[in-house]
């Protein structure tokens, strides 16, 4: 009971405390007892560590804040830049009728490190996009050259008069013949072996209506002797489309359709593109 009263008297007993101020001002003396000393001081200690913890957090949570809010800004550049990838995919798979993704998948290097490298990744996305752009550029030009390049019959017919000397059917005197006479009904539809620009459209003398087509890549064809021309010059016209009717104007013995195909200003046999 001793021990007790002693441990209670002790927790009680007053301390002195003095504040000496770096100034003329007196000191300030305050007597606490003991018991309340700790507790102030125990209070003070709880409450610098539960600052000191709650800026740590505070800290942590803007660090992660911000690092959340990077790698949202990558995965969204990511997933535009995979959706145009699909796309172009699509694409491609239109070109080249390609198989399923087996074949790309078994050959792709599946080793993995622990963490996803993101520039790497958006660097060899890039990469591919490029060369899948380079492709696509190619094939568009070589359409371009497809699609500019005469192909077909211009006319339903039979030649009458091929490519090269021959004697001149009116003036029986030998010359060059630099296309072909294709006869066919009377007015028959006269169309364009190729896409391309009416360069010109009217009458040209002895060649009587005629249409020269302008293809691009150095080509270019040209329809004589119709009866009628239905297109103007700068119009824009596709493979297959109808510019005139066949007929027989000009320095012409009967109905028919002379036609010619020229490369970079030189004439060519047009036998070469009319197909099977």
């Amino acid at each position: 009971m001793s021990r007790i009263k002693k441990i209670v008297k002790a927790i009680f007993t007053p301390i002195t405390v003095m504040i000496i101020p770096h100034s003329s001002l007196k000191p300030l003396r305050m007597k606490l007892p003991s018991i309340g000393l700790i507790v102030l001081v125990t209070v003070w200690v709880g409450v610098s560590i539960y600052i000191a913890i709650t800026a740590v957090k505070t800290e942590q949570y803007s660090r992660m804040k911000d690092r959340l809010g990077f790698y949202s800004t990558q995965f969204s550049e990511l997933r535009t830049t995979m959706d145009e990838l699909k796309k172009a995919e699509f694409d491609f798979r239109k070109i080249f009728a390609l198989g399923t993704k087996d074949d790309i998948l078994e050959n792709l290097d599946t080793s993995y490190t622990g963490s996803i490298d993101m520039e790497m990744v958006k660097k060899e996305i890039k990469k591919t996009m490029e060369s899948v752009a380079d492709i696509k550029d190619y094939l568009s030009e070589q359409r371009d050259i497809y699609m500019a390049t005469p192909k077909g019959w211009p006319v339903s017919g039979h030649i009458t008069s091929g490519f090269g000397y021959r004697i001149h059917p009116q003036l029986k005197t030998k010359e060059f013949h630099t296309g072909i006479d294709i006869a066919a009904r009377p007015r028959s539809p006269v169309m364009t072996t190729a896409d391309g620009i009416v360069s010109y459209a009217g009458w040209s003398g002895a060649n009587g209506n005629l249409v020269v087509i302008e293809h691009g890549f150095g080509y270019t064809t040209a329809y004589a002797h119709n009866k009628k021309i239905i297109v103007k010059v700068g119009q824009k016209v596709k493979r297959g489309d109808v510019i005139a009717y066949e007929g027989s104007t000009g320095r012409s013995t009967g109905p028919h359709s002379h036609y010619e195909v020229w490369i970079d200003r030189k004439p060519v046999n047009p036998k070469t593109y009319l197909g099977g």
